[in-house]
């Protein structure tokens, strides 16, 4: 009996550590949006998955009471927020004019006046806006963390040349390694 109880003391105090380590960390989901998916305006590489993925840390930051925060581009038609990643009414959604979901918009306050130190980031496109928010997110002070299997791009052309998206998103991540952790949603999920 004491041994049981030993064991059920030290998992809920496991789950409390587990829960209060996302006190001053917020999930940024940048434009999960459907002009993104087949049929939109802008259609990317994969979305489907890069969303599913996305709805996996959202998921995660909903059941230990993480603050999660939603960005959209302005953008019509298409502009809603994917269903996969729905945001619930109690979740801050940011709208933005600019690549840089911190231009012009209160995101950086928002997340200051909620004593947000560390940001864990994943969306769409990973060589636009989620680049420009890890970039500033980093230029601001926090410790970024992107989630590299929830974001997704689509090919570029260059003159005569194209670039795959998966060229795309590997490069951007590359180059955001000076601004942030990158990783994938599980190991974001057993390390935290």
């Amino acid at each position: 009996m004491k041994k049981t109880l030993i064991i059920l003391l030290l998992a809920a105090i496991s789950i409390n550590l587990k829960a209060q380590s996302l006190d001053s960390t917020a999930l940024i989901i940048i434009d999960i949006q459907e002009f993104y998916f087949p049929e939109g305006a802008v259609p990317l590489n994969q979305p489907e998955v890069a969303a599913q993925q996305a709805a996996t840390i959202l998921d995660y930051f909903r059941k230990n009471n993480g603050l999660v925060v939603h960005v959209k581009h302005n953008f019509e038609p298409g502009g809603s927020i994917h269903n996969l990643v729905k945001p619930l009414d109690s979740e801050k959604i940011i709208s933005k004019d600019e690549v840089n979901a911190f231009l012009n918009t209160g995101l950086n306050n928002y997340l200051k006046n909620h004593g947000i130190k560390n940001l864990v980031i994943c969306g769409m496109q990973t060589h636009m806006c989620l680049e420009a928010a890890t970039r500033a997110g980093h230029d601001l002070g926090y410790n970024c963390t992107v989630i590299q299997d929830a974001c997704t791009t689509r090919d570029l052309n260059f003159g005569e040349e194209t670039v795959k998206a998966k060229d795309v998103h590997l490069s951007t991540l590359s180059t955001l390694k000076s601004y942030a952790t990158i990783m994938e949603v599980n190991k974001f999920i057993i390390e935290n």
